[in-house]
């Protein structure tokens, strides 16, 4: 099957309802949320599964839910002996994966994000920041965007996510420019995001500094599966090479074409989506479609993914 690696979302594709089968289905998924509820000291698991979806997208609720979910699904897929060579995660995701590496235990993963979430939202006043997706023109066309759009404020890349899709943060006047001149240079498309604070952005600085207290008083274990840090698309091994980048992703670009790349180079051909939704199944395709890819994030697409990852090592094992 060559070599497996499991990303780990950043965001949901739909936020109420998410994890709420695999939960039912399966006790080890069960556990995570039950221990979510009890770190955080509210109910994680209700807010997931049908609660209000507005307060569910302030960041402070997303991270930790999407955080629990993501962890949920990969218990089952420990239990079923699925093990990765590698992990990754785009942005929030790579503490997903941290914890599916053994640095991190999952407690202190989902108090840490639960902080960086009201960081981040604590960081720059309401209506201030904003970010933008781009799509259909380099992420050199976009660059120079951003900088024929600063005027004296800062908008830059934020998400270099595909050769395709390139996501912009900072100071809302100068994304908006920045959108209407991509519409104008031929982008498929230019919108503005409906989040709630400017990520990956130096206007992140002060969530950023905060945030490091806490990851400083958190112990980071050694990797017992690598990992490809967002920051700099570079495999790591070591608790503290994990800390610092957890640091410096804060206002730093996430790099995911670059660390799906570094993943290909070194013989990964099948990745799993492990969490809520398919936005990294959709990315992967944009910049590899010759790889296997499934996701998982409740019962119908475990099973899915546990075919095809069986039909996957048969192809190989046959060659």
């Amino acid at each position: 099957m060559g070599k497996l690696a499991f990303m780990f979302p950043g965001q949901a594709s739909q936020y109420p309802g998410m994890g709420k089968d695999i939960a039912e289905k399966f006790p080890a998924a069960a556990a995570v949320f039950a221990e979510a509820d009890r770190v955080l000291g509210f109910s994680v698991s209700s807010m997931c599964f049908g609660g209000d979806e507005e307060a569910l997208k302030k960041t402070a609720n997303t991270q930790p839910a999407i955080l629990t979910v993501s962890v949920a699904a990969y218990r089952v897929l420990e239990e079923k002996g699925i093990r990765p060579d590698y992990v990754a995660g785009h942005s929030l995701g790579e503490f997903s994966a941290l914890v599916a590496a053994g640095s991190v235990n999952f407690a202190d993963a989902v108090r840490l994000v639960r902080r960086r979430g009201e960081y981040m939202q604590e960081a720059v006043p309401e209506g201030q920041g904003a970010m933008a997706a781009i799509l259909g023109i380099s992420p050199g066309q976009v660059a120079e965007l951003c900088r024929r759009s600063a005027e004296k404020e800062i908008v830059a890349p934020a998400n270099l996510n595909s050769p395709e899709q390139t996501v912009i943060s900072e100071n809302a006047a100068a994304v908006k420019r920045a959108v209407e001149l991509a519409s104008q240079a031929g982008a498929k498309r230019a919108v503005m995001l409906p989040v709630s604070a400017p990520f990956h952005s130096e206007l992140m600085r002060p969530a950023a500094v905060r945030l490091e207290t806490d990851l400083r008083a958190t112990q980071f274990g050694p990797l017992a599966i690598p990992l490809v840090t967002n920051v700099d698309a570079e495999i790591i091994t070591s608790g503290e090479e994990a800390r610092d980048a957890l640091v410096r992703q804060v206002t730093l670009p996430v790099l995911w074409e670059q660390s799906v790349r570094a993943l290909l180079d070194d013989g990964v051909t099948t990745f799993v989506e492990v969490g809520p939704g398919r936005v990294l199944s959709g990315l992967l395709r944009q910049i590899d479609r010759s790889v296997h890819c499934v996701n998982v994030e409740d019962e119908k697409s475990l099973v899915t993914a546990l075919e095809k990852l069986e039909q996957a090592r048969g192809e190989t094992t046959e060659a």
